[in-house]
């Protein structure tokens, strides 16, 4: 397929290359020039200076960006470009209401809209072992899908549009509750006397098994936040998470009780600390 990509950051810049590997021809367009010029020129992409050129003949038009604001810019470059029939798969975390607007705007282009964000984090997008959540066309999902399977390990379709962003919601919220019973698990242990490692041997093959634990249990008892999606976004998803509970009624407490303990991450300098870092407002 002939693919535009916007957004070349951690996400996004493995992403387009797994798309590069396995044969299409993908345009990478970056806000910072020199990133997008340095991912053609590593990994055999074409450059693209501005997202009107990304989009130009593609018949995939892919965006991993940050906020609602920058995929309503992007999303509104690319579109005049974009031949009609063309798919857009918005990657981006952002609220329900932004993908219904992107879909019903480019529906009156001709253009179908997905938005299809992931899980997974950095090491997912590197492996190519994402998870995606798509709402939007079923039809355009199959049309997507054999360029979108080469950095993902499972593509799900949710619904309508804006379901796939409540999906990641969801997503947000079971992760937000066992990291949080993750950091207090450590916490615990140390305040009892335990040998960490050896507390994690004993309780990880048993029900109390997760991905997090799995993989953060050791860096946060050794306090290394260094290894992942940052607190920064973390607060930005689940901003968006509380904004939804509040108009559906959903009752979050535990939400809203991790968000503010991520708030004061934060303000003790772990903006940029992976997820785990709840652990570094617990002493010992």
């Amino acid at each position: 397929m002939r693919i535009g990509f916007a957004g070349l950051g951690v996400m996004g810049g493995p992403m387009a290359r797994h798309l590069v590997a396995a044969g299409h021809d993908v345009a990478g367009y970056n806000r910072s020039p020199d990133k997008a010029q340095a991912w053609a020129d590593d990994h055999g992409g074409r450059f693209a200076a501005t997202v009107a050129e990304a989009a130009t003949d593609a018949d995939l038009f892919i965006l991993c960006v940050g906020k609602d604001e920058d995929v309503r810019e992007v999303v509104t470059a690319a579109l005049p470009a974009l031949k009609p029939g063309a798919v857009v798969v918005d990657h981006t975390t952002t609220s329900a209401r932004i993908a219904r607007e992107m879909d019903a705007l480019c529906g009156a282009a001709g253009v179908a809209f997905l938005d299809a964000p992931v899980s997974g984090g950095q090491a997912g997008a590197e492996n190519g072992q994402l998870s995606v959540m798509a709402g939007g066309d079923a039809a355009a999902l199959e049309t997507a899908r054999p360029a979108v399977i080469a950095y993902s390990k499972a593509i799900q379709h949710m619904g309508p549009s804006g379901s796939g962003q409540l999906t990641k919601m969801v997503n947000q919220i079971a992760i937000a509750g066992v990291v949080q019973g993750l950091a207090e698990a450590v916490h615990f242990a140390r305040a009892a006397g335990l040998d960490t490692d050896a507390a994690y041997d004993a309780i990880s093959k048993g029900a109390a098994q997760s991905w997090q634990m799995d993989n953060r249990w050791k860096t946060a008892a050794a306090g290394q936040f260094e290894f992942g999606f940052a607190v920064d976004w973390m607060r930005k998803d689940l901003g968006l998470v509380l904004d939804e509970a509040r108009a559906n009624g959903a009752v979050l407490s535990m939400t809203a009780l991790v968000d503010q303990f991520y708030a004061e991450v934060q303000a003790m300098g772990g903006q940029r600390w992976d997820t785990s870092s709840l652990k570094a407002r617990l002493k010992p």
